[in-house]
């Protein structure tokens, strides 16, 4: 049964080396599994996909052996544990803000007993029930996934990190994860005082007070180092839509200079 490499990462103290990916492009999967990143960040909260196309990259994702960590549209728990049927590797939860939703996702995600997860055994993630064929196969599928399929809380609000002590006790959650645009957004809106730093200082302390990883959302290669330093595991570095963006500036800059 699989392992997870970013779970392995991340329980030698190590960062893993995660990139991200919001749309169906199959040759960014060979290519990050082949530079060496443990992981991608699937985003499909500000992403559409239908579910066969989910059900493709998945494949992908198990062809060249490299974590997907699947950012979720939906919090309805049948629909999260199927991603992980069809093949996720791990779940990331936007906008939780309570102790209380974090536990419900824990139980729609672990198996029991940590939470309360249906067993099919006869998706991707148990080798379309060649896992699952015996009682102690099934035993073992169970157990497995329990260890290798992070559950990432994510905290978006000053709230939700006062919070993060709490959250990161929890058993079933894995990585504690902030990101700065909502943070912002919504400690702007509710005129909350708490600070970036302050938050990263809650994050950390939370994290190695319960032994589990925390991440950050970088906005460049500084912040990667910075947060790194910090003590930060889980750290996107690698965007689609960044390769895109600067890609076709360097080579328009290119033709620019060969066309005048």
């Amino acid at each position: 049964m699989r392992k997870s490499k970013l779970m392995a990462k991340i329980r030698a103290g190590k960062p893993a080396k995660l990139a991200y990916l919001g749309h169906f492009i199959p040759p960014f999967i060979a290519h990050a599994a082949n530079a060496g990143y443990d992981a991608i960040w699937f985003d499909m909260e500000h992403r559409a996909m239908e579910p066969r196309e989910v059900q493709a990259m998945m494949g992908f994702f198990h062809l060249y052996d490299i974590d997907c960590i699947l950012r979720t549209p939906t919090r309805e728990k049948t629909l999260l544990y199927r991603f992980l049927e069809d093949g996720a590797t791990g779940l990331i939860i936007p906008l939780v803000d309570t102790v209380a939703e974090a536990q419900d996702l824990v139980n729609s995600v672990k198996f029991p007993p940590i939470g309360d997860r249906g067993l099919e055994g006869k998706g991707l993630d148990a080798s379309f029930g060649l896992d699952t064929a015996t009682p102690e196969g099934k035993a073992a599928f169970v157990t497995n996934a329990n260890q290798e399929t992070p559950l990432i809380i994510q905290l978006e609000s000053p709230e939700a990190v006062r919070q993060a002590d709490a959250i990161a006790a929890l058993d079933g959650v894995d990585i504690i994860f902030i990101g700065p645009t909502d943070f912002e957004l919504r400690g702007k809106a509710s005129g909350d005082s708490m600070t970036w730093d302050e938050a990263l200082t809650i994050m950390d302390s939370a994290a190695k007070k319960h032994g589990k990883a925390w991440g950050v959302m970088p906005r460049n290669v500084a912040q990667v180092k910075d947060y790194t330093e910090r003590g930060a595991q889980f750290i996107p570095w690698g965007h689609d839509i960044k390769f895109v963006i600067d890609g076709l500036k360097r080579t328009g800059a290119e033709l620019d200079d060969i066309y005048g």
